[in-house]
C-alpha cells in the first residue's frame, strides 16, 4: 500500500475538524524499531493530543507503538478491520509455497500471531469491523461469518477496548465509507462510536 489508498478516508476525516496527517511505512520491508522511532518522532512533533488511526495490520503497529510509549502524548485510536487476534487469512496465505517473501517482520509479527491480547493503555481504543464478504481472503483461511472479506469480526475484538462497532462494508469499504469516518469522528471526539442521544 502506498497510502494513497486512505487519501479519500483523510479528506472526509478533516472535514469533521481534525488536523489529519498521514504516517506511511514500508510494510514488507521496514524494521519494526525503525517504524516506531519514525511515528514517536512524528508524533512528538505534533500539538497534543495525537490521535491515531490505521486499518488492518497499520491498526495492530499502532495498538503496539501506544502500549510501548504510555508517556507520549496520546489522545484516542481507532483501529479499522485490525486483526488484533491474528489473521486466519494471513495464516493460509503463509501455508502456500512461496508464500513467505511477502511477509516482512511487520507483518509476520502481527498477522501470524495466535492469542487474544487485552489493551492496558492509557488512551481509549475503538474498533471498527467490517461484515461485507468481499475479498480474497475468505478463500484463504476460511473465515467465518461475519468477516469483511480478508478479516472476520472475531478476529477484530480487543479485550479492554472501550467500543467495537460493526458496519456493512468490506475491508478496503472501510476506508471510503462516509459511515466509518463518522463513527470515526465520533470516538475520536467522545470515546464512544454512537452519536450523543438528545
Amino acid at each position: 500500500m502506498s497510502g494513497l489508498e486512505a487519501t479519500l478516508f483523510r479528506h472526509r476525516l478533516a472535514q469533521h475538524g481534525f488536523l489529519v496527517r498521514q504516517f506511511h511505512y514500508r510494510s514488507m520491508t521496514a524494521l519494526p524499531e525503525d517504524v516506531d522511532a519514525e511515528l514517536r518522532a512524528q508524533v512528538l512533533g505534533l500539538a497534543p493530543p495525537v490521535h491515531l488511526v490505521g486499518h488492518s495490520l497499520g491498526g495492530l503497529l499502532l495498538l503496539r507503538f501506544a502500549a510501548a510509549h504510555p508517556g507520549l502524548p496520546l489522545g484516542r485510536l481507532v483501529l479499522l478491520g485490525s486483526p488484533v487476534n491474528g489473521s486466519r487469512a494471513a495464516r493460509g496465505f503463509a501455508a502456500l509455497p512461496g508464500a513467505s517473501i511477502f511477509f516482512g517482520q511487520l507483518a509476520g509479527t502481527e498477522l501470524l500471531r495466535d492469542g487474544r491480547p487485552r489493551w492496558h493503555g492509557p488512551a481509549a481504543v475503538g474498533v471498527i469491523a467490517g461484515s461485507h464478504s468481499l475479498g480474497l481472503g475468505r478463500f484463504l483461511g476460511q473465515l467465518p461469518e461475519p468477516n469483511d472479506g480478508t478479516v472476520a469480526v472475531d478476529e477484530t475484538a480487543l479485550d479492554g477496548a472501550s467500543d467495537h462497532l460493526v458496519l456493512p462494508v468490506s475491508h478496503t469499504g472501510l476506508l471510503v465509507s462516509e459511515d466509518v469516518v463518522a463513527a470515526t469522528a465520533r470516538f475520536l471526539s467522545s470515546g464512544r462510536f454512537a452519536a450523543p442521544g438528545p
